[in-house]
């Protein structure tokens, strides 16, 4: 399988290039391709005149790398191997695993010719005491499965054929091994479900958590996964899994949840009140990684369009730099608000199709209560583009291709 170029995240790690005192950190999902982009990353240094003893890489999921799970052995070889006249660059691969880690690399940081890059699976790995060690010292690059427009490049695709690229996207996922199965829908479900799926459940969450009865987690998956874009509370779940026989408390539930979010399995996106300017505590609407993850547990059948493209719109928006929430005004809700931190802000709306009369106001009316100058879109699978009342109406397929 030839490897899929990711622009988008190595674009990042160049910014970083240089700078050695601040360690970069990859993070995301499992199988979402981090470990390729270090692949990729190294490449690009060696065709830019880095030479090979520059470089160091550690995938600590290798049996043969497991003597260096122990941090001093780890720094004592890292050491041991550096040029000591030239920049060292050293690439460390699902860094979690090693206990205490944070000390290790916190020491090497501190080596002017030791420039750092790190990938984990685990949003854990920030939280606790330890963390403080690093905290301040490092960028983290969070990485998503494919976007459409990378899964397009990635698979010869063109302009001329973008539905069809999008139905088999939603279908067979971003994740980029998928794409080696060359449309074999069983490979692709049983890498999905047993190599993506279980492996995140029972590494991420069920070790973690010391889970004794896994079962009841799933239960918990499937009503979030199933339940994409809709507003989600404890006390909601909770009264969901209860109408299915089910029976868990809000805590256990919120324990669940949070393993989830540190998984990077689903993201979570919080409401926003655009007249007060402020976060909303209550009722956060939850995405899913990947919508053909989704489709391998539920199958196609299952598989609700509108709010899939929804999810879909939402981590482009988050692979664009945006922070996203979904927007209130009044009783009135806006799908997207996309932030930067230089305070630029978009809107926007997602429909599958807008071209019944009624549809399209149903859809621009919640734009149309928003009274600033920012930019405002419609997205939709119609063809064509379009302006409403200073509202851009644009092919979503080709937004997502710009």
């Amino acid at each position: 399988m030839s490897l899929i170029d990711r622009p988008e995240y190595i674009k990042k790690l160049k910014m970083w290039l240089g700078h050695a005192d601040v360690m970069k950190i990859v993070t995301g999902v499992r199988r979402s391709g981090k470990s390729t982009l270090l692949t990729l990353f190294q490449e690009n240094l060696l065709e830019n005149g880095i030479s090979e003893s520059q470089i160091q890489e550690i995938k600590f999921e290798l049996i043969e790398n497991e003597e260096f799970l122990d941090r001093k052995k780890l720094h004592k070889h890292i050491l041991k191997n550096i040029n000591p006249d030239k920049m060292n660059y050293v690439f460390l691969d699902e860094i979690q695993l090693v206990d205490d880690w944070q000390k290790t690399v916190n020491s090497l940081r501190m080596h002017p010719n030791i420039d750092l890059y790190l990938t984990g699976s685990n949003a854990y790995m920030f939280s606790g005491k330890l963390a403080t060690l690093i905290g301040g010292r490092y960028v983290e690059i969070q990485m998503l499965p494919l976007s459409f427009k990378e899964y397009v490049m990635g698979t010869g695709g063109s302009a001329g054929n973008l539905q069809e690229k999008y139905d088999t996207y939603t279908r067979e996922s971003g994740f980029p091994q998928t794409v080696a199965f060359s449309g074999n829908r069983q490979l692709i479900t049983d890498y999905l479900i047993n190599t993506v799926y279980q492996n995140t459940i029972q590494k991420d969450i069920v070790k973690r958590f010391k889970l004794k009865d896994p079962a009841r987690l799933d239960n918990v998956v499937r009503y979030m996964f199933d339940n994409i874009g809709n507003e989600t509370s404890l006390r909601g779940i909770e009264r969901g899994l209860k109408a299915d026989r089910i029976s868990l408390s809000p805590t256990t539930i919120d324990i669940y949840v949070q393993g989830l979010l540190d998984s990077y399995l689903m993201h979570k996106c919080d409401r926003y009140d655009i007249k007060g300017k402020k976060i909303l505590q209550l009722n956060s609407k939850y995405y899913v990684a990947d919508v053909g993850l989704r489709t391998a547990l539920f199958g196609r059948a299952s598989r609700d369009f509108g709010y899939m493209l929804e999810n879909v719109v939402y981590l482009e928006l988050v692979r664009r730099g945006y922070k996203v929430s979904v927007g209130k005004i009044n009783d009135i809700e806006v799908d997207f608000v996309a932030s930067k931190a230089d305070g630029e802000v978009e809107y926007y709306q997602v429909a599958f199709t807008a071209l019944e009369p009624n549809t399209l106001q149903r859809e621009l009316s919640p734009l149309e209560k928003i009274k600033d100058n920012y930019p405002k879109f419609l997205l939709t699978m119609d063809s064509g583009t379009d302006t409403n009342n200073g509202i851009k109406r644009l092919n979503v397929l080709h937004w997502l291709m710009s």
